[in-house]
């Protein structure tokens, strides 16, 4: 995407729309194609000899469709961070390094990937507190009276999803509201963890 190619701003465009989709549809797309019975991915996977998976009943099933969904959907918002990361490199610094004669792998390892180290470190960042707030995809991929609970075994559900169960369903306000305060200092503390390494990595 940081490249000259024919046709970069479409290939932009089309990193970044999952993104702007709504997750409540993503969800139910998704749902549809990871079904047990005439979901697409379970007819591909019919055509090298696989049998159906129950993509909601298994635990490492269930957390694969899900994981899959958070991907396709966030990807492109990372993608934009590098992006932009990458092209706050100064050209000379390549122009220089070419010279010197180095490779495009040799300027990937010793330039970009160092220089690209605070935007990894914040990209890393809003992935892992986001995931630790991840509701609406364990909650829409499995519609109905067990919705809440992230399926018959609690196989796939999350803390935010708890917290919602517990609040919303089971008009528990105060245990809602332990967990949701637990949330917030576990986020606050992953910030802080990564904040020190930032400042260590910087210092080095």
């Amino acid at each position: 995407l940081n490249r000259k190619i024919r046709a970069r701003s479409l290939f932009r465009m089309g990193v970044i729309l999952p993104n702007i989709t709504s997750v409540a549809a993503l969800t139910l797309v998704f749902a549809q194609l990871f079904g047990r019975d005439f979901g697409v991915i379970n007819w591909v996977l019919a055509q090298f000899g696989a049998g159906h998976i129950d993509w909601q009943a298994g635990t490492a099933s269930s957390h694969i469709a899900i994981a899959t969904m958070v991907v396709w959907r966030w990807t492109g918002y990372h993608a934009l961070i590098f992006l932009a990361a990458m092209q706050a490199i100064s050209p000379s610094i390549y122009e220089a390094s070419t010279v010197d004669g180095a490779s495009p792998r040799q300027q990937f390892w010793r330039i970009t990937l160092p220089m690209l180290r605070p935007a990894i470190i914040f990209s890393a960042i809003m992935a892992t507190t986001g995931n630790m707030r991840l509701l609406a995809e364990p909650l829409l991929f499995n519609p109905g009276s067990a919705a809440a609970t992230g399926g018959s075994d609690r196989q796939f559900q999350t803390a935010a999803l708890y917290l919602y169960e517990q609040g919303f369903q089971q008009w528990e306000f105060g245990y809602a509201s332990a967990i949701a305060v637990l949330l917030l200092v576990a986020t606050l503390a992953v910030t802080c963890v990564s904040y020190l390494i930032t400042r260590r990595l910087r210092t080095d």
